[in-house]
């Protein structure tokens, strides 16, 4: 059922609402509906506006935060955050460090795969943010720490780094991970990438590094082909204690 502040999807023919139940109305040119009369409901409970429009009740899944929660920068897409989780073989038994929080989406992410997830984020008004949509998302296995990953201790079976990577920080990563555990560097550049490699080909047993990209398919009267759109965004090394 759902609960007074709970975040949720309003999925209608035409438009999509990510919304808090409780107090309030959304307004919209389809109408205004009573946020208040969405606690209790369950999911899949159609509501609609005083015009008529209806719109489905849905829990929200981290792709729609991906798409719809406040964002402080470009997260990791769900392609990447993929690769990520097949390649290191994340599962519900994994200790998962996480460094370049921002929004929090890609611990979103990984909060409904592992056991833990620990996320790193320098700055305190993105930490902000983050634990909001982690809020948000209903996971309580997911912890915000502000500060700098190189402070990070303990042990874990999967450490990420989604930011500005330096030599310094795949040794440190290094020490942190249980043998057999995996590193996920994600870069941007190829200059980045390349330092990655280069600190990790020496202290890591395996590293591989690949390009990401996607090829969208559009359909039409005339045929189907990929979209246009551009379909790199970036480079994943992964490495294996």
């Amino acid at each position: 059922m759902i609960e007074d502040g709970d975040r949720i999807l309003l999925s209608g023919a035409e438009r999509k609402y990510f919304v808090r139940a409780g107090t309030g109305e959304l307004s919209t040119d389809l109408g205004v509906l009573d946020l208040g009369k969405l606690v209790g409901a369950a999911p899949g409970t159609l509501v609609a506006t005083h015009k008529g429009a209806e719109f489905t009740i849905l829990v929200p899944r981290p792709v729609d935060f991906f798409e719809r929660a406040k964002r402080t920068g470009a997260p990791m897409l769900p392609k990447d955050i993929g690769q990520v989780i097949g390649y290191t073989g994340m599962n519900r038994r994994d200790m998962v460090l996480d460094a370049g929080t921002g929004s929090g989406v890609t611990a979103i992410y990984f909060g409904g795969v592992a056991a833990s997830v620990k996320t790193y984020e320098i700055r305190p008004d993105f930490a902000k943010i983050a634990e909001s949509n982690i809020s948000d998302a209903g996971l309580s296995n997911v912890d915000v720490v502000i500060g700098d990953v190189l402070d990070a201790e303990g042990e874990y079976d999967i450490v990420n780094l989604d930011m500005l990577i330096e030599h310094s920080h795949v040794l440190h990563a290094h020490s942190l991970l249980r043998p057999g555990g995996y590193l996920a560097c994600y870069t941007p550049f190829i200059e980045h990438m390349s330092r990655v490699l280069d600190t990790a080909s020496g202290i890591f047993s395996e590293v591989h590094a690949l390009e990401c990209i996607e090829r969208e398919m559009t359909r039409s009267q005339r045929g189907t082909r990929p979209s246009t759109r551009i379909c790199h965004s970036g480079y994943i090394t992964i490495a294996r204690k």
